[in-house]
């Protein structure tokens, strides 16, 4: 088998094998697709080794032991944020744990598509202002890490798909990320896109890499214009920076 991507916190790693062989990450069944590609990724914070095995049909099994590397993430302190910004009042609790249950529906969908095996494409052509893993300290209060990658742009930008797929989450008023929008890759592969002012799609639309889905906008709770991608392994939040690195190397 070959893989492609770093094994590293953060990283999305491509596999590829004989569609006939069965993959195991640990005790977890990887769906192969039918050109034998296979994928699974590391969190953020991830430090312990999995086993990866692929299994033949006549019971041969090959495994290799892949420990994520450590990474170090940038931090930055940040005073005087108003007393409303830090504790949201009630209603909006709720109505954010409400829009994090719709989005983790959508996470746990383990399609066939196999989009994210041909790569991808920044969404934006913007400068990028934030980066994946970065820690915010509001007021002497650590919160949660960035888990996306932010490009600065204008209300209006076109945003493009990153690779292939099908929109199966579109919310125009999310209450922390405004316009929401996520497109499922395969197996299990997702991009989510946050803060936007509009899209030109729909929830069951297919689209293909770089075709114009929504635009830039401040919606939500955003400071500004821009634009922030997040790439999601089922629950697992991945670097979009890195996943970009990867060019898997086709085969016959």
């Amino acid at each position: 088998f070959q893989l492609t991507g770093e094994i590293t916190q953060g990283s999305l790693v491509i596999g590829k094998t004989n569609n006939n062989n069965r993959v195991f990450l640990d005790e977890q069944l990887l769906k192969v697709s039918n050109d034998g590609y296979f994928t699974f990724g590391f969190g953020r914070d991830d430090t312990v080794s999995q086993l990866l095995k692929i299994v033949s049909p006549d019971g041969k099994a090959e495994t290799k032991t892949l420990t994520p590397s450590v990474r170090t993430y940038k931090t930055q302190k940040v005073n005087g944020i108003a007393e409303k910004i830090m504790n949201p009042d009630p209603k909006s609790v709720e109505r954010a744990q409400q829009d994090n249950a719709k989005i983790a529906a959508v996470r746990k969908i383990d399609s066939d598509l196999p989009a994210f095996s041909q790569g991808f494409i920044a969404p934006i052509n913007g400068t990028i202002t934030g980066v994946y893993g970065s820690q915010r300290i509001y007021n002497g209060v650590p919160k949660r890490p960035h888990f996306g990658l932010d490009y600065a742009g204008k209300t209006g930008d076109p945003v493009k798909a990153p690779a292939d797929g099908v929109i199966i989450l579109n919310v125009p008023d999310m209450f922390y990320s405004g316009g929401t929008l996520i497109i499922d890759h395969g197996h299990g592969v997702t991009s989510t896109f946050l803060h936007l002012s509009k899209t030109y799609i729909k929830v069951g639309d297919k689209v293909k890499q770089g075709d114009v889905i929504a635009a830039v906008g401040a919606s939500g709770r955003a400071t500004g214009p821009h634009l922030d991608w997040r790439i999601n392994w089922f629950d697992v939040r991945l670097d979009p920076q890195l996943v970009l690195n990867i060019k898997p190397k086709k085969q016959n």
